[in-house]
């Protein structure tokens, strides 16, 4: 069973994760920390005292927006021990995931915390930590979206995401930010696997950062040998490698 370490400087956010911590089966011990200073000096014993010591840790549920050393300071801190705890980061915002998961983050939970999402979480702690839980384990609602859309997480709450909407998709690392009309999403989704899947859809590489709708794309404009697209009010660079075979698509899609 995994002995967790949940830190929030926001004393309710930090209760209401122990309190969902202390319910799930897979949880034998959770302690809290108010701030990251705190949490370190713990998972330090926690280190002192060896994987199988009395004070162990081995998964840390972590804010990152807190005063002094911050969430993601204090996962940095952590890539630098020999045996470090497992980190889930816990937060309202949703522009630290490319970070986190750059620091080998199992997880990236939303606030406000939804029970079902955090025995998600739980659940890959356990599998890396290659524990077995004791008891049922929490029902988690699988989702077998349609090709037509794709899931995405939004303030804690999973949602479908239309497809034929997404303008574009931007590569930050093995993420892809997936841009609409109405916003974009952080998705955990390599660009190629994107770029494989959505072919067949009129989605083309233009870039070794970006994929584009064909039926989204304004204009193609030419400026002194650089090749660029429009989609909205967004102007995209087409790399050279890709230039040809975006022309050859846009012509085909005019004349067909």
């Amino acid at each position: 069973m995994l002995r967790a370490l949940a830190v929030d400087d926001e004393r309710p956010s930090l209760e209401e994760l122990l309190y969902l911590l202390n319910a799930d089966p897979r949880i034998g011990s959770v302690e809290g920390a108010g701030d990251a200073t705190e949490a370190l000096r713990r998972i330090n014993r926690a280190l002192e005292s060896g994987p199988d010591g009395p004070e162990a840790i081995d998964v840390v549920f972590l804010d990152i927006q807190m005063p002094g050393l911050d969430g993601l300071d204090l996962a940095r801190l952590l890539t630098g021990f020999a045996r470090p705890p497992l980190v889930v980061f816990v937060t309202a915002h949703e522009d630290f995931a490319v970070q986190a998961f750059d620091l080998k983050a199992v997880d990236y939970v939303l606030k406000p915390v939804r029970k079902e999402r955090l025995a998600e979480a739980v659940r890959r702690a356990a599998a890396q930590r290659g524990t077995t839980p004791q008891g049922p384990a929490p029902r988690i609602p699988v989702h077998e979206p349609d090709p037509d859309h794709i899931a995405v997480e939004l303030g804690g709450v999973t949602r479908f995401v239309a497809v034929d909407d997404i303008t574009h998709v931007e590569a930050q690392g093995d993420y892809a930010r997936l841009h609409t009309d109405r916003g974009s999403h952080l998705v955990r989704i390599p660009l190629s696997t994107l770029e494989e899947r959505w072919r067949s859809r009129g989605f083309v590489r233009i870039h070794r950062r970006h994929l584009v709708a064909l039926r989204h794309i304004g204009e193609l404009r030419l400026d002194a040998g650089t090749v660029s697209v429009l989609i909205g009010s967004e102007e995209l660079q087409v790399s050279r490698r890709h230039t040809r075979e975006l022309r050859d698509l846009l012509m085909r899609r005019t004349t067909g």
